[in-house]
């Protein structure tokens, strides 16, 4: 096989090797356990390794010589219109293990398919029919047209909305249904949307600095771009691989109510329950939020639930023999703070308590966080100085 050895083809060369790897490291993953989400980032990773090839194989000779030079040209090697959608599913599998690919699901694939069978029916009539280029008589990749491309850059931006939008719907759900929510909060998904908006921004950013610098926009000038789209495809192979951790809280949006999410049960014979995802803006006189409240705050006190660091609403609502609903709403209103907040404000109380108790000259400060019901240093942290205004050793110290 062709391949020249150069500065441009070779530097290329190494992120595309490690992006094809990591995708076939992850597609293994996800075979042999259950983060199937990972089928997901590895045809991603696919697709983001095939987008920087016609640049690679171009320096390396491909463009000038037969029949490598037909390949770039038919072969549609820029799958701009199926980056988007695997990686919103890639953010839905991770988060939600209730998703599951259905009809609907595929209906977002559609695009890409239709650019499939375009490239497929160009190269039918050019090889079997005009027996010549026809539309290739520019001698021009069709794969860079600025249609496609900035039609490509569309779907990613809107798939980049609808996956930040889900994200965000999960953070409501866990503040709003788990004690400790901060430990899956997955910041790993935060960093690699970022690194999705950044890939989307090359392009605008070499745009502005060839107004500039008019030799970026040449061909051996537009290297750099696929360099550092590269760049942000290997930070995404490498942190995915690693990260790639999956809450155990299925859930989905229901068709009507905007403010509230269905959490799915384990238990098949257990109904959906309903979440209210935001403090309500008025209390409501026909819901006795205040006799709820009542009944929380003596449970918690007397039982200490808190001290249980996987504490659910659920768990909550089953001690009260009522649903989950009414303990959300109770909460909501009664407390005008989410499940998350309050559990973690009794738990600093605890610490608190014991603190004053002198538990100190026993245990250390974390051990105390943990009798308590925190299940990590980081979250004990930030919900003691949300609490207390200060930090647990400026508390210590205080008091």
């Amino acid at each position: 096989m062709l391949f020249e050895f150069g500065f441009y083809s070779s530097l290329l060369l190494i992120p595309f090797f490690h992006g094809m790897l990591f995708a076939v490291l992850l597609f293994r993953k996800a075979m042999v356990s259950s983060a199937k989400e990972n089928f997901f980032l590895s045809a991603f990773l696919v697709i983001c390794s095939l987008y920087i090839a016609p640049w690679m194989l171009g320096f390396a000779g491909w463009y000038d010589n037969q029949p490598y030079r037909d390949i770039l040209f038919y072969v549609p090697f820029q799958q701009l219109l199926f980056m988007g959608p695997l990686l919103y599913f890639y953010t839905q599998r991770l988060l939600n293990p209730a998703f599951r690919i259905g009809r609907n699901t595929l209906i977002h694939f559609l695009p890409g398919v239709l650019y499939l069978a375009y490239m497929a029916y160009l190269w039918v009539y050019d090889y079997f029919i005009y027996n010549g280029y026809y539309f290739y008589a520019d001698q021009s990749d069709k794969d860079f047209d600025a249609w496609y491309q900035y039609l490509g850059l569309v779907s990613m931006v809107y798939y980049l909305i609808l996956s930040l939008r889900y994200y965000n719907t999960y953070k409501k759900l866990i503040f709003q249904y788990t004690s400790y929510a901060e430990s899956i909060l997955f910041r790993w998904i935060k960093n690699y949307l970022i690194a999705f908006l950044l890939m989307l921004l090359l392009p605008v950013v070499f745009d502005v600095i060839g107004l500039v610098y008019p030799e970026v926009k040449t061909y051996t000038g537009s290297w750099w771009f696929f360099l550092c789209f590269s760049l942000i495809t290997f930070y995404i192979a490498l942190s995915g691989y690693s990260n790639s951790v999956q809450t155990a809280i299925p859930f989905k949006l229901p068709a009507t109510g905007e403010h509230s999410i269905l959490v799915l049960s384990e238990d098949t014979d257990d109904a959906p329950t309903e979440i209210q995802t935001e403090i309500a803006a008025e209390k409501k006189n026909n819901f006795e939020a205040d006799a709820w409240k009542a009944k929380i705050e003596k449970l918690l006190a007397e039982e200490k639930l808190y001290e249980n660091p996987d504490l659910t609403l659920s768990d909550l609502a089953q001690r009260l023999q009522t649903n989950a609903s009414v303990i959300s709403k109770a909460i909501n209103q009664g407390f005008e703070m989410n499940f998350n907040d309050l559990i973690n404000h009794y738990r600093v109380e605890a610490v608190k308590r014991m603190l004053a108790q002198g538990a100190q000259k026993k245990s250390t400060l974390l051990g105390i966080a943990y009798d308590c019901g925190f299940n990590s240093k980081a979250t004990f942290n930030r919900a003691f100085k949300k609490n207390t205004g200060v930090s647990p050793k400026e508390y210590g110290t205080d008091s």
